[in-house]
């Protein structure tokens, strides 16, 4: 396997893995009628905001997983509202008719992205999806190592990310890396580097 830069070419790809791994890392394919939202939320923004910071894991030409974020959560969260959600908010307004998890994304869409104050001190955030044809081989290593070392390139001094309760092997996979728990929310948790 191979780790490298996104590029423009990737972008189906990453939708398509990001739909694959939507259901606490399983196929949430069933869950979306429309199978763009999910990408349009954890995928589109951040291969358009910041690509530097999106890595593809890929073998034999085929791409199996990501990691992408930011460096600065608080100026992506302004991008997002000037640059990203207005198209959004209008393809998918607040009455359509959606699936469950649907209203959730379209609910955060109009509801913007707010950094909440225990994470000011890690500016940065990540999100990172591999199908399971890519997992067990040490590439989510791989890649967290890469994220984590162009932050540390670019004198970023800290990274967040939000994982579900019910994702323990995710949980475990980045207490072994070093995250450590900031904030405990009714169904996720907040963890740092």
């Amino acid at each position: 396997m191979n780790i490298r830069i996104y590029h423009p070419a990737d972008f189906i790809d990453l939708y398509r893995i990001c739909l694959k791994t939507a259901d606490t890392g399983r196929d949430a394919s069933a869950l979306y009628n429309d199978p763009d939202l999910v990408g349009h939320v954890y995928v589109g923004p951040y291969i358009t905001h910041a690509p530097d910071l999106c890595f593809v894991l890929e073998k034999d030409g085929r791409a199996l997983g990501y990691i992408l974020g930011c460096g600065d959560t608080a100026a992506f969260a302004a991008w997002l509202e000037q640059s990203w959600y207005p198209l959004l908010r209008i393809r998918y307004p607040l009455q359509g008719r959606y699936t469950a998890l649907e209203q959730r994304m379209v609910g955060h869409i109009h509801n913007g992205y707010t950094l909440r104050k225990e994470l000011s001190a890690y500016p940065a955030h990540l999100h990172i999806d591999i199908v399971p044809q890519g997992q067990g081989q040490g590439a989510g290593r791989a890649l967290m190592h890469r994220f984590t070392d162009t932050l540390k390139n670019k004198k970023v001094p800290a990274v967040h990310l939000e994982v579900g309760k019910k994702n323990q092997s995710a949980i475990a996979f980045y207490k072994r890396l070093g995250f450590h728990v900031i904030k405990e929310y009714a169904a996720s948790l907040a963890l740092g580097l």
